[in-house]
């Protein structure tokens, strides 16, 4: 087995040569894997990930996520394979369902269909065989073949995912399934049992899907004003993941009254109500010791990729300086648990 990768998820709120300088550091320094999320009502992520696969040559690269309800499968076939294709064969392939699409008008029925469709239609598109598919919700009409030279028909896939129908499906076909917003090393045994079934019915070896765990990443030489930062950009989404992880409970009036002060633009105030026990469970923060601390829990107790999200830092530079310089080298990354 491989030594556990470590992976940046940037969000696509930034400057093409942002991305750049960005890019270039973060494989400098090590880093394995970069992600930029496709969060709703940022930028498209693709345009960010070609710019990072211009100035990088080792560092595999993706969307995490594209989401099959708000784009096509045709369309991200076409954006995967030109990420595939400008990074020379370092791109990924990540679906998920995505979150909050209600404020833009976008239901999300059978879920399962859409992910377990949308990939077998991006692999049979860029496969250019013109075998066609027949879906519940998706089709590719028999004959129907790209115009345009693919790098491979089939980059890894990766599905972002927390429910058990959802992760046992991840388990039949994904290479890794991402844990998005948490840094709780109680949710890797939760993730190993929910995707056995899937692994299993697909004659697969349990074990054989990596798990990526992802969150908010605050590091600086001041500890305590990372923290605070952290504590801001998760109250954000902590009242959505909150209510995902069945190993912890957020008691009903925090989240209640975080959500409430979210909602009025009061962050600060949020972020302020988060307890360090329960900061820990939703963010990597702190001193490059800190940080690294809380990465080690996760490697031992079994994950494939630890990603370290935006902002990264106070600065994100910065941040992802201290990640590559500081974090990296504290950390035992041989596969135990595994």
């Amino acid at each position: 087995m491989s030594d556990v990768e470590i992976g940046l998820g940037l969000q696509s709120n930034l400057s093409l040569p942002e991305y750049a300088r960005l890019a270039a550091a973060a494989e400098a320094h090590g880093i394995d894997v970069l992600s930029v999320f496709a969060d709703l009502l940022f930028q498209p992520p693709l345009p960010a990930l070609l710019e990072m696969a211009r100035v990088t040559e080792r560092a595999r690269l993706g969307a995490a996520c594209w989401n099959p309800y708000t784009m096509h499968p045709y369309e991200i076939a076409g954006q995967l394979a030109a990420l595939d294709s400008a990074s020379g064969g370092r791109a990924y392939l990540g679906l998920a369902r995505g979150t909050w699409l209600g404020d833009i008008g976008v239901t999300q029925p059978r879920p399962l269909a859409h992910l377990r469709e949308a990939v077998e239609f991006v692999y049979r598109l860029l496969a250019g065989e013109g075998a066609g598919f027949q879906g519940e919700v998706f089709r590719l009409e028999p004959g129907v073949a790209p115009r345009y030279e693919t790098h491979r028909p089939d980059p890894p896939l990766l599905i972002g995912a927390w429910g058990p129908r959802t992760v046992a499906m991840a388990g039949t076909v994904a290479r890794e399934v991402k844990i998005g917003g948490t840094a709780n090393p109680a949710m890797i045994p939760v993730m190993r049992e929910r995707l056995e079934p899937g692994e299993r019915g697909a004659g697969r070896e349990p074990g054989a899907v990596r798990i990526v765990v992802g969150a908010v990443t605050v590091v600086d030489l001041d500890g305590a004003a990372a923290r605070r930062r952290a504590r801001k950009e998760v109250a954000m989404y902590l009242g959505v993941v909150g209510e995902f992880d069945p190993t912890i409970e957020v008691p009903p009036e925090l989240l209640a009254d975080i959500k409430a002060r979210v909602a009025l633009g009061d962050h600060d105030g949020a972020g302020a109500l988060i307890p360090d026990e329960l900061l820990d469970l939703f963010a990597f923060s702190g001193t490059p010791e800190q940080v690294a601390a809380q990465a080690q829990r996760l490697i031992e107790a079994g994950v494939g990729r630890v990603e370290f999200g935006t902002p990264q830092g106070l600065d994100t530079l910065q941040g992802i300086e201290l990640i590559g310089s500081k974090v990296l080298p504290a950390l035992d990354r041989s596969p135990v648990g595994r």
